[in-house]
């Protein structure tokens, strides 16, 4: 068999898309299957981001030239069996499609994105969704929400979770508050979240408990961090900032390597998650990975990646992350108590069984269009 991936994502910082790919493609590599695999890079990829043993083709960078017509015409020419896309397919594709939506969002909270974006996936998703041969997705959550979506039977979509890439494990704490204080001249203790500074990533609400939990206990020592990529609404977050009055205890780190993430999971007091709306919620199990109590928002599938390992509360209460927060510093009980069950609970997921199981669908699709009966020949999406 041969299967293609679209990995466009690999180096160009796009978080949980990127996360995503190159963990799929380094463990198919490190499964050792007969198949063979190639990824479909954009043009500036650069040597080191993908294992040995998956062949390397490069696809141009711009979204209109490599959805139009540039994959469609590198899939022509290689023919593989099929393709594995994250949310959007290419044009008159020549293959089936398997297609990654890690949650619908754009359709759920149109709001949290910026004009045009949100009608512009909901065009192209709905197009790949309705065509493809298979939908994969990180969570029941998602599962329901897509079938919702787009009129679909849920037991259509498969269901393969995500996990915390190897990399993520507890390290000795001294020294990465050590580390972080000279990378990021971070020297008291603080709380840390992780993500791109959008509007569904809830940073204004964090800062407003972060504030409600210093008022209360003034003599408390700690910062809050928080890790992610500035985008369009990074105005609006550090505005935030300044108004709580504590803007020199808010750290803002900018887009972060792993090898950073790690040092900071570690360093930190407390990781929180203010999200309000997640597809699955990588960095929860990051966080449990190196050994951090999280204190976790209960909105969408949170609840469902965390379970019983996080302190959980509704993140449109400000009193209620403040008071999560609270518990997780001052009670040390509770809050070795929720490490161990994260690391638990972290180990509870691993990148191969997410490998095993994509290949699984990948030879279910291939093996049905190789049929007599024969599934689609190819998907013109």
């Amino acid at each position: 068999m041969r299967f293609s991936v679209d990995a466009h994502a690999i180096g160009r910082k796009l978080m949980g898309n990127e996360v995503y790919v190159r963990n799929l493609l380094a463990n198919f590599a490190a499964l050792g299957c007969k198949s063979e695999f190639i990824a479909y890079l954009s043009e500036f990829e650069v040597d080191g981001w993908v294992p040995p043993g998956i062949r390397k083709e490069t696809v141009a960078r711009n979204p209109f030239i490599r959805l139009g017509y540039g994959l469609s015409r590198s899939l022509r020419r290689d023919r593989p069996d099929l393709i594995h896309v994250q949310y959007t397919a290419p044009l008159n594709c020549p293959v089936p499609v398997v297609v990654s939506v890690h949650d619908v969002s754009f359709i759920e909270h149109p709001e949290y994105f910026r004009f045009p974006r949100a009608g512009q996936l909901r065009l192209t998703v709905k197009r790949t969704a309705l065509a493809a041969a298979k939908i994969v997705t990180g969570s029941e959550f998602s599962r329901a929400s897509i079938a919702r979506a787009y009129g679909l039977d849920p037991a259509g979509i498969a269901v393969i979770p995500n996990a915390a890439s190897s990399i993520f494990r507890p390290m000795d704490p001294p020294t990465a508050v050590r580390r972080v204080s000279s990378r990021f001249g971070i020297s008291k203790p603080f709380l840390l979240t992780v993500g791109d500074q959008q509007p569904r990533k809830n940073h204004a609400g964090l800062i407003r408990a972060f504030s409600e939990v210093v008022r209360a206990h003034p003599g408390l020592r700690c910062d809050l961090v928080i890790a992610g990529k500035e985008t369009w609404y990074s105005p609006r977050v550090r505005a935030a900032a300044r108004e709580s009055g504590l803007a020199e205890r808010i750290h803002f780190t900018g887009f972060v390597t792993d090898e950073e993430l790690l040092l900071l999971y570690n360093a930190c007091e407390v990781f929180v998650f203010p999200s309000l709306y997640e597809g699955f919620g990588l960095p929860v199990l990051e966080a449990m990975a190196c050994g951090r109590a999280v204190a976790c928002s209960t909105a969408s599938a949170l609840p469902e990646v965390a379970d019983a390992a996080a302190v959980l509360f509704d993140p449109c209460s400000t009193d209620e992350m403040a008071r999560a927060i609270k518990d997780l510093l001052l009670d040390q009980e509770l809050r070795a108590r929720m490490q161990r069950l994260g690391l638990n609970r972290a180990a509870q997921f691993s990148w191969r069984r997410t490998a095993e199981r994509t290949l699984q669908v990948y030879d279910e699709v291939a093996s049905l269009r190789k049929s007599p009966a024969g599934a689609r020949q190819s998907v013109h999406v």
